[in-house]
């Protein structure tokens, strides 16, 4: 019989499987990578890049070294791969994504292998200097197939090699500099033990399915699908498998129109008060996956970096706001690293949110960005008196200035 429970009480599952409950709080960086999964890795630093948000969101004022120091070097504790979007996982899980390079390898991309097939020659001569001379960035290579095609996105031959070979797993990760993703052999990275490691593909899949169900706390066959980015529909199959195996318990939550589950185990009755009010990265995995954003907080949210100024509704880049068990507005902030200024081009709250409540969100949002402030080594904050929250949000800043 499937558990029974509240919108209320799925909320609350969430912040507990998210760490963002006080009992189930990380302490270190890699709890909390532990305790999510996946980090997700993103390059706008217009405020502060996607994969370092997550953890301040649950730390508070970290060391940025101490995930820096995680990743890139021989035998490194976290990798880089496709396991959402490009993202950081645990080294030694790396193995449980081996059914995604097979699975392409079978044609999933058949014009992306016909191109590297017709280019092994070339392919080769790439893996040949990464063996000659380390892990390399795609701007390291010196050949005429170097130069980049179009613009923005445009990828060199070079680039688009590297990216095959990174997926399809001939390349691993090496680490980053300047954000500039380094390109390895994996006997250069990776222990033996790593690189000998197989794990069936089915039992790979729902290792993964029962991580993203612990990580959400209770979620839909779609919302445990996401997490590490699987087919649907054959998701929806091992999840009932699960479910046969007792791995995985079925729950019917209020106002949820499909099945949800949880993993076995689950504490349904939490007594935590939430009092945390947080930022949130527009890729946390409390949000990242819209639909679920909008079933669970009534969070209709969408990043605003390729909408043309003019038809901007909220911001360039704003940053869910938690507050407490609810989502309850957005920010749109830059760090000025040359004055040293943290700005806040615009605040805004949910239309729900009713008048009494806006003093005490202000309030404990205007003490969490003077923390924000000291963590981006800003020594000011500026408030534009744009959104309905700004007005509430710059008189509280103001009132302890």
């Amino acid at each position: 019989m499937a558990e029974q429970i509240s919108l209320k009480d799925a909320r609350m599952l969430a912040l507990a499987g998210q760490g963002l409950l006080e009992s189930t709080a990380p302490t270190t960086v890699l709890e909390t990578i532990d305790t999510l999964g996946v980090l997700q890795i993103d390059s706008v630093n217009v405020f502060e890049r996607a994969h370092y948000m997550p953890l301040f969101s649950r730390l508070g004022a970290y060391d940025k070294g101490d995930l820096d120091a995680l990743h890139g070097g021989k035998y490194p504790v976290l990798l880089e791969y496709w396991a959402h979007e490009a993202s950081f996982v645990r080294t030694e899980h790396y193995p449980l994504f081996g059914y995604r390079m097979e699975h392409n390898q079978r044609g999933t991309r058949t014009r992306y292998e016909k191109w590297a097939a017709d280019n092994r020659e070339f392919l080769d001569w790439i893996l040949n200097e990464i063996r000659t001379r380390g892990p390399l960035s795609s701007a390291d290579f010196e050949h005429e197939r170097a130069v980049r095609k179009g613009s923005w996105w445009g990828w060199s031959d070079v680039k688009r090699a590297l990216e095959y070979m990174f997926m399809y797993g001939e390349v691993v990760s090496g680490g980053r500099e300047s954000f500039s993703r380094l390109y390895a052999l994996p006997e250069q990275v990776l222990p033996k033990r790593i690189r000998e490691k197989e794990v069936d593909p089915i039992a790979a899949r729902k290792q993964l399915l029962i991580k993203a169900a612990t990580a959400h706390g209770v979620g839909t066959a779609k919302d445990l699908a996401d997490y590490f980015r699987m087919n649907g529909p054959f998701a929806k199959t091992l999840i009932h498998e699960l479910v046969e195996d007792k791995k995985l318990v079925e729950v019917k939550v209020e106002g949820f129109k499909q099945k949800a589950f949880a993993a076995k185990g689950t504490n349904f009755a939490i007594t935590d008060v939430a009092e945390r009010t947080t930022l949130l990265s527009p890729f946390d995995p409390l949000v990242w996956y819209r639909p679920r954003s909008e079933m669970l907080w009534d969070f209709h949210y969408r990043i605003e970096i390729y909408t043309p100024e003019p038809k901007r509704i909220f911001g360039y880049y704003t940053l869910p706001i938690l507050w407490r068990d609810e989502i309850v507005g957005r920010i749109d902030l830059k760090n000025d690293r040359q004055s040293k200024t943290l700005l806040v081009q615009s605040a805004w709250h949910e239309e729900r949110i009713g008048a009494k409540q806006l003093p005490a969100i202000a309030k404990d949002l205007a003490a969490h960005l003077r923390e924000v402030a000291i963590w981006q080594n800003c020594e000011s904050i500026e408030t534009k008196q744009k959104g309905n929250l700004s007005a509430a949000l710059a008189k509280a800043l103001k009132s302890r200035a």
